[in-house]
């Protein structure tokens, strides 16, 4: 959780200088559902992000290196500086992607758990995604088949309670997004999101449950973004002050924090020593990113079929 919004944090202040393309949408206050939905997944596991996805990234063991020149647009990135921060692809890590558009990972998950039960490779899938994409029409569809199918899949909802600016209360009746789950034949749990050994617990439930056969989990992580939607937005106008300080009261790092000190299984010395590694990791991967390349233009169509190279490679 240090490593990602210590990222985050460094992140942000790089591209309020300038020195960052692209819009960023910040994970910072979420980091416990990240960190303790990935905790309980293989390498061989699959993920499918969001267009706020780095902590997702970090949470499945990106190297902060190549993350960070890929968020930089650089060659050293995963993507060789294509995706940016929304179209970050890691296949070694079965990381198939952040993106741009709202509720579009949903069916790609169930394809990645379509692909698993087929196979029967032992895999399980999970995806990532907010309480505005469970309005969309492909949250519908994606659970309906998952269900009916008995796929490996674990539906995660990051509840932040806002879509944007558009308060959670303005867009459904819903109170619990979990209590959908009902309807296709899946379990739907609620977890704390400001509390990473309370979202691992339960994802370790439902990830057990996808990996023995029984099915997908919609796990609901009631969470908030302690910035804005996106950097640059101060995500003032919508939420109040008072709203705001009270979940940072809630901040999953510090609650983590109090938790090993009372229970003593952390010292503060060690405590402070998860944060200085990450900090050094995060300023490393800041150096590596400014002096990393750009892309060559020569290579500007490199990994690009066209049409006719699509007819000769896949259907001639």
């Amino acid at each position: 959780m240090w490593r990602i919004r210590i990222f985050e944090e460094q992140l942000g202040a790089c591209f309020l200088k300038g020195q960052v393309p692209g819009f960023l949408h910040l994970y910072i206050g979420e980091e416990a559902v990240a960190a303790g939905v990935c905790g309980n997944l293989a390498r061989e596991d699959h993920v499918v992000s969001t267009h706020r996805g780095h902590g997702h990234c970090i949470a499945k063991g990106a190297d902060l290196n190549r993350l960070m020149a890929e968020i930089w647009g650089k060659s050293t990135g995963y993507c060789s500086g294509r995706g940016g921060s929304m179209h970050i692809f890691i296949r070694e890590l079965g990381f198939f992607g952040t993106t741009g558009i709202v509720g579009a990972g949903l069916p790609l998950a169930v394809g990645a758990a379509m692909h698993a039960r087929l196979t029967e490779n032992g895999s399980v899938s999970v995806c990532f995604f907010g309480d505005g994409a469970a309005n969309n029409g492909t949250f519908h569809e994606s659970l309906n088949l998952a269900g009916v199918q008995c796929l490996p899949v674990v539906f995660v909802c990051e509840n932040n309670l806002y879509a944007t600016v558009t308060a959670v209360g303005e867009a459904t009746k819903t109170v619990n997004f979990a209590e959908r789950a009902a309807v296709y034949g899946m379990p739907g749990i609620i977890a704390d999101g400001m509390d990473v050994l309370d979202v691992f617990r339960k994802t370790r439930t439902a990830v057990e449950r996808a990996r023995g056969g029984k099915g997908p989990t919609l796990l609901e992580c009631k969470t908030y973004r302690f910035q804005g939607h996106y950097v640059g937005e101060p995500g003032t106008g919508y939420r109040t002050k008072k709203e705001v300080e009270e979940w940072k009261k809630k901040d999953p790092i510090l609650k983590l924090a109090d938790y090993c000190e009372e229970n003593a299984i952390l010292k503060t010395s060690e405590m402070e020593a998860i944060e200085r590694d990450a900090r050094k990791e995060v300023d490393e991967s800041i150096r590596f990113a400014m002096n990393s390349p750009y892309p060559d233009p020569a290579t500007a169509g490199d990994n690009v079929q066209t049409g006719k190279k699509y007819e000769r490679d896949h259907l001639l």
